[in-house]
């Protein structure tokens, strides 16, 4: 079977399941091979209740003793029962499981598996899974691949699938040559394949997830070298000269450039007036003030006749940056003929705005990803922005660049990354670092707790709230099934407005929600018509809140550092102390001295070294990474190591066979092409 045949030729997968598949993007046998698992589980012996560790997932073996309570606060019904195993108590929660009323009997015995938790002196667990003995004698001591699901559709179904799609999939030829494979130590792709799905062993796992992520990160890296070879080469058709624009907009703002702005802003000054065409990654934290330089390449742009585009990873933060560029036009007088372009515009207002952009009566077009449509036709593009690059990846960029005569090139990112690994992602791009923040501003006051802090977190957030503050919460995933040991969306959002005052208007956001309706709520929380909002690490990017002054972020242990620093740069962006809180479902000592290091610092540099030096390429169960490319299965500070193994040989090959054209390369060129064709989209969630 061909990868490219549709999940519909699986036996035991109607329209109904392949609907269920679409949803996961899941459309051919090849994406479905393809959806490797989000996590393992390991159905370890039954434990005694006094045994059962804080934090950790156990099964235990007991009689319910009886019904504490059952509540309903607004649509959440909440059971409580009291149960026993002789060696101590421990309560379960579930929540909208009211039938569990009439199937636990008082006296009667049952297994449960859960995430422990302790409030005061009891042990607990919420919506833990029952299972028969015989069924979870036969679970024990394997690898159990979890995968990431939709509603409707189980865990055991996708098995089943992977499986049959497994046994009929046909496989391309080893497309390394030996040396690679033998020097790199790769297992064969099929094997690899096979293996991350349902690995016999914690070691063969580690090896065919090695694989898999060579594979990626190869491919990539060499699309980056591609394009380095491109833009080296290119020149500057756009010579820029600086005005008095631009110097008469420094004087005018409020606030001096830091130290570290006016540096770049000299590398960008002198690049887009060198002989060269400018291809540079300006990269620093959230508020390090990267935004203000790249209004100043934008209107440097302008005052010279020419157009510059702007495009942003989402249309709340593409019209954010309007109205701020619109703020300098009537404040200060600056050049720009700004204009907005995103998907959700009618077909009238996109048809004026695309006359605007041919004619050149626009020289500042600010948008997303409808920047670089077809219909999109530019006088005079000179300079392209890319805010949040990660979000884009490299096929995006080069397209937007494709609109004009080799634009000059100027990248944004918040992400941060050790230089070490950033000479390498960012392989076709000069490196400009603004490694200072602004003065003034409040640092974000942090702490790191268990899950029994939650009851006086929820008082902070109603207070914050009664104070006119707002406030985000964040889960690791969407909805209740995906992972259950970890805390959903849609759940937490219910379970949070029974837990805060009636006044409290919370809403909830992910990925997989409509464009349409991300944007609105994302909209209505900009507005203050949302006090709380609950979502998963989609926010990462996105909306500026000046307002909000709490982040709260579920199953912290389970992000890699560097995107907790991310998503707490999401807080302290206004005039108010801002507070972030780390829960984490586990208490052991290494999680805990690891979660601490975000106490110490809010330098994100410094933090994404410690998590470099801390992620092991043994730890593997992070929630996926939204940010930082968003390989499929890779990641960039976990597998740091096989990064540098890849990029290593892929110079060492292309040194000897530039254009991979020696007979023993034609295969590897060949999957390349192939692969660079089919470049990731590297704005999912």
């Amino acid at each position: 079977m061909d990868r490219s045949a549709s999940v519909l030729e699986l036996k035991g997968v109607g329209e109904k399941t392949a609907k269920l598949f679409g949803k996961l993007g899941i459309v051919t046998v090849g994406d479905l091979i393809s959806h490797y698992p989000r996590d393992y589980e390991i159905y370890e012996e039954p434990v005694k209740i006094a045994q059962a560790s804080s934090g950790k997932v156990c099964a235990v073996y007991g009689a319910v003793t009886g019904i504490l309570s059952e509540r309903r606060v607004r649509s959440l019904h909440i059971l409580n029962v009291a149960f026993s195993d002789g060696s101590d108590v421990m309560h379960l929660t579930f929540f909208n499981m009211p039938f569990l009323k009439k199937v636990l009997k008082q006296g009667g015995y049952y297994l449960f598996r859960g995430n422990v938790q302790v409030r005061g002196n009891v042990k607990l667990m919420e919506q833990p899974k029952l299972f028969s003995v015989e069924d979870y004698r036969r679970q024990m001591n394997r690898l159990v691949p979890r995968y990431a699901l939709t509603k409707g559709l189980t865990n055991q179904a996708v098995q089943k699938a992977v499986r049959q799609a497994l046994s009929f999939c046909s496989f391309e030829e080893e497309f390394y040559p030996p040396e690679i494979l033998e020097a790199c130590g790769l297992m064969p792709e099929r094997e690899a394949v096979e293996a991350v799905h349902f690995p016999e062993s914690g070691e063969e796992l580690l090896r065919a997830r090695k694989r898999l992520v060579f594979d990626e990160f190869f491919a990539f890296l060499y699309l980056l070298r591609r394009n380095r070879q491109v833009s080296e080469g290119l020149e500057n058709h756009w010579k820029m000269f600086e005005t008095a624009d631009t110097v008469r907009f420094l004087e005018q703002l409020p606030f001096p450039l830091t130290k570290a702005q006016a540096r770049v802003w000299q590398e960008i000054r002198n690049d887009m007036g060198s002989p060269a065409c400018m291809n540079r990654l300006i990269q620093g934290d959230v508020g390090s003030g990267k935004t203000i330089l790249a209004v100043l390449a934008l209107l440097m742009t302008a005052a010279n006749g020419c157009q510059g585009a702007l495009m942003a990873p989402t249309e709340v933060l593409a019209a954010q940056h309007y109205e701020t560029v619109q703020e300098y036009v009537e404040k200060y007088g600056v050049c720009f003929r700004p204009v907005l372009l995103v998907g959700s515009m009618t077909a009238k207002e996109k048809r004026e705005v695309y006359e605007k952009i041919a004619s050149g009566e626009a020289n500042l077009i600010i948008g997303t990803h409808a920047l670089i449509q077809e219909k999109v036709q530019y006088k005079a593009l000179a300079l392209v922005v890319t805010d949040e690059q990660h979000r884009f990846g490299v096929r995006q960029r080069e397209h937007l660049a494709e609109k004009g005569e080799s634009p000059h090139i100027l990248v944004m990112s918040a992400t941060p990354i050790p230089r070490t690994l950033a000479i390498i992602l960012y392989g076709d791009l000069h490196i400009s670092v603004v490694d200072e923040l602004p003065k003034g501003r409040l640092p974000v006051k942090n702490c790191v707790v268990n899950t029994s802090y939650r009851p006086t977190a929820y008082k902070f957030i109603a207070g914050q709230v009664a104070q006119g503050r707002q406030v985000y919460v964040i889960c690791p995933q969407v909805e209740a099934g995906e992972m259950e040991d970890l805390e959903n969306v849609t759940d937490y959002a219910e379970k949070l407005k029974s837990a805060l005052p009636p006044s409290v208007q919370v809403a909830y956001l992910h990925g997989k929600m409509r464009p349409g309706d991300k944007n609105r709520i994302m909209e209505e929380f900009s507005a203050h018509s949302i006090d709380v909002l609950v979502s998963t690490t989609v926010i990462e990017v996105g909306i500026n809140v000046p307002n909000a002054t709490v982040m709260m972020v579920e199953n912290a242990e389970r992000f890699g550092l560097a995107q907790l620093h991310q998503l707490r740069g999401r807080v302290g962006r206004g005039e108010y102390q801002s507070y972030c809180i780390f829960v984490s479902a586990k208490e052991d000592k290494e999680t805990m001295e690891r979660l601490q290091i975000l106490n110490k610092s809010n330098d994100g540099f410094f933090i994404a070294s410690e998590d470099l030096k801390l992620r092991g390429p043994g730890e593997l169960f992070g929630v996926r990474q939204s940010g930082e490319f968003a390989f499929r299965m890779g990641d960039i500070y976990t597998d740091a190591g096989v990064l540098q193994e890849a990029s290593e040989a892929l110079d060492r090959l292309l040194r000897r066979d530039p254009d991979l054209k020696r007979e023993e390369n034609l295969a590897l060129g060949k999957h390349l092409e192939q692969a660079a064709a089919d470049t990731v989209d590297f704005r999912s969630i």
